[in-house]
């Protein structure tokens, strides 16, 4: 018989998929709480959801007290789906262990109802860890999955938990502790809406013309504007995401759930946050899921030269000494350096020359932004060259067109579309 530390890595190696039950499974709402603490509450809502006819599949993400209610999936069944057990991590006694622990399992037992057909919508309900197991779980089903997180945190900064997906997050108002006037209110309001969203069904279908996603930023708005005009009169729909870290990351899922045809990658900026520190990064895997997947690509290097930051008071004292442009009142910019741009530059090229399938780099010699052209506060030469010598040195195979335009000259526009246009013919062919 196998050693529990054997079956544990073994689970933790295989797909939660378990053989779905005889004959036609009805729809369901998953409702993913910690019933030690949350049980009277979760069983509120569940019954809530059955007074407006959706059915409710209760699963109980605890780890430490006794369950307040009977749950539909036991919490034995939950860390069997991340691969450990219930008795294990009791033993070790680590909260934030079975925290990961009970989101890896939400998140198998999710997509194992989804991949059989069974899954009408997901509803989170908790503080901290409630909010990070319910999400886990919703930010692995694809867009367009009701999805649905009662929260302590919601009225903070979410973006942790609601990454790239469209997550909506409903402040609870009160701690989620017991029920009373205000807490049976929002609850039975997250059951309306719930319900609404799942009994609304799916978006009606378009055109389905093929996707294009497409990456600006205000100082690169009219590049980003001349270029889908140029690509829907083709006959593509574009997708514009503003290059504000979840736009980004959006963008970088968007490619890896197989939805885009192409990808048109004017505004990279995000690199520049990620690099330096500044408030707008998409993290390190920006610019990386296109060339995975081999999907045809055109990048340049929008908004390169800048780093974000919110009101001036909130920037580092380290950066004293910088170059800055006060965007408004809540936005500072600040110019990268030489330096800042050759990393920026290797670190470009070498992700594209990573593509597995068509890839284009054009360069604007004029200027990367709104404000990096002659006469405007951001105008560098030399950040630019140091940035385009290092992209053409790292950028191996993948072909680097500079052209003397700026990146907002219609110029600039036309030959970032047209070459993406050329790309997506020849693979059609």
């Amino acid at each position: 018989m196998p050693s529990r530390g054997r079956r544990e890595r073994s689970a933790a190696n295989q797909p939660y998929n378990p053989a779905p039950p005889p004959g036609p499974a009805p729809m369901s709402v998953y409702l993913f709480a910690t019933l030690d603490t949350k049980g009277h509450e979760a069983e509120f809502v569940r019954a809530a959801l059955r007074a407006l006819d959706v059915s409710v599949v209760l699963v109980d993400t605890s780890c430490v007290g006794a369950p307040q209610v009977k749950a539909d999936v036991a919490r034995e069944q939950v860390f069997e789906a991340a691969g450990t057990t219930l008795e294990a991590l009791q033993k070790r006694g680590d909260r934030g262990e079975a925290v990961n622990a009970a989101a890896r399992g939400a998140t198998a037992l999710a997509l194992a109802a989804h991949g059989r057909g069974t899954l009408d919508g997901v509803f989170g309900l908790g503080g901290g860890a409630g909010t990070t197991i319910g999400t886990a779980a919703m930010r692995a089903l694809p867009i367009g999955v009701p999805k649905l997180m009662v929260s302590t945190l919601a009225s903070g900064d979410v973006r942790a938990f609601v990454g790239s997906k469209d997550i909506l997050m409903m402040n609870s108002v009160v701690d989620i502790a017991g029920l009373n006037r205000i807490s049976r209110s929002v609850l039975t309001r997250a059951a309306q809406a719930m319900t609404g969203m799942v009994r609304g069904g799916a978006a009606q279908a378009g055109d389905d013309k093929p996707l294009i996603a497409a990456s600006m930023f205000g100082v690169t708005t009219p590049c980003v504007e001349r270029a889908r005009a140029v690509l829907e009169a083709a006959g593509y729909e574009v997708l514009v995401f503003h290059a504000t870290g979840s736009g980004g990351q959006t963008l970088e899922s968007l490619a890896r759930e197989r939805l885009l045809a192409g990808v048109l990658d004017i505004t990279t900026t995000e690199l520049a946050d990620e690099l330096v520190g500044g408030v707008l990064s998409a993290g390190p895997d920006r610019l990386t899921a296109a060339a995975e997947l081999g999907l045809p690509q055109v990048v340049s290097v929008g908004a390169l030269d800048m780093v974000n930051f919110w009101a001036r008071a909130t920037v580092p004292a380290k950066f004293a000494a910088r170059k800055f442009h006060e965007h408004n009142a809540n936005v500072t910019l600040m110019r990268t350096t030489v330096d800042e741009n050759r990393a920026l530059g290797r670190e470009l090229g070498v992700k594209i020359a990573r593509s597995r399938g068509p890839a284009k780099i054009l360069l604007p010699s004029r200027g990367v932004s709104a404000l990096d052209r002659a006469g405007q506060p951001f105008d560098d030469p030399a950040a630019r060259r140091a940035l385009y010598d290092e992209i053409k040195r790292s950028a191996d195979a993948v072909p680097v067109l500079e052209l003397d335009l700026h990146i907002n000259d219609a110029a600039f526009a036309d030959a970032a579309a047209n070459a993406l246009l050329e790309m997506l013919r020849t693979r059609a062919k």
